[in-house]
């Protein structure tokens, strides 16, 4: 016995070509704006940074003990002593920043940083620059290859920027210390706020996520380690936030310890 015939409804239509769409995007809002201002910001900041990481002067406050962190932990042979708190090793020429043994674990960190990464992939290499936009590129290999399997490297960062972190910290209770007894100005506020928020950045890190809540079969079990993955995740959230305001507060931190050093305004003192 035949199978009855199928009715014309149930017969499948000829799948239709996709579109050729000649133009790159069909989006009419102003999505290049966000890619060009992470390049200007990103190289404005790169600029600062490194004229000031081979500046290698004002970088300490002797009279109130603040020490920039472009220039911790100092350890050339040409920082003053006061501001060598882990010792002079490096040697003092013009090619090797103060601060060389923390300054390519620090850039390290933020290169491999999984909010970075999609910053400088979509503005510097238009990879892609904005959704719905068709990237430049013909080829795609992902973080596989040379010099991007570098990448990879973000974990073990975490630990660099995490010991940096507690440097940092150190020098900013550290400059408490005015003459032989307390002291409390300005500057102990700028060096505690973005101590602050570098712990914050640091701590809201992918990696620290995984570190402190992964590879748990039960939470319930890890009470402790539950909390503190929640905390983590919450900073987690605003890691790109985070990473923007800790570029201003090292920016800033540093122009207000060159501006006191150089004698370019005093720092407004409360205590000492």
């Amino acid at each position: 016995m035949s199978a009855p015939p199928i009715p014309p409804a149930a017969v499948s239509p000829e799948p239709r070509a996709r579109a050729k769409i000649t133009a790159r995007t069909l989006r009419t809002d102003r999505w290049w704006l966000t890619p060009l201002l992470t390049v200007l910001g990103l190289v404005a900041w790169i600029a600062y940074a490194t004229v000031r990481a081979f500046m290698q002067k004002y970088y300490w406050v002797d009279d109130y003990h603040y020490l920039t962190p472009f220039y911790s932990p100092c350890v050339s042979n040409g920082c003053v002593p006061e501001a060598a708190h882990f010792g002079r090793v490096l040697p003092d020429v013009w090619f090797i920043p103060y601060a060389a043994l923390s300054l390519p674990f620090l850039l390290l960190f933020r290169l491999t940083c999984y909010y970075y990464r999609k910053a400088y992939y979509r503005s510097f290499w238009l990879s892609p620059p904005a959704c719905a936009v068709a990237e430049p590129h013909t080829k795609y290999t992902g973080e596989t290859r040379f010099p991007l399997l570098g990448q990879n490297a973000h974990r073990y960062a975490f630990y660099a920027a995490f010991l940096i972190s507690i440097i940092n910290t150190f020098d900013a209770f550290a400059a408490f210390r005015s003459g032989d007894g307390f002291g409390f100005g300005l500057g102990n506020v700028i060096l505690l706020a973005n101590v602050v928020a570098l712990w914050a950045y640091t701590l809201s890190c992918h990696s620290c996520r995984h570190i402190v809540g992964g590879r748990l079969k039960h939470f319930s079990k890890h009470p402790v380690r539950y909390r503190a993955w929640t905390f983590v995740s919450r900073l987690n959230g605003k890691h790109q936030e985070l990473a923007w305001l800790t570029l201003g507060t090292l920016a800033f931190t540093d122009f207000y310890v060159m501006a006191v050093s150089a004698g370019w305004f005093s720092d407004l003192r409360f205590v000492g």
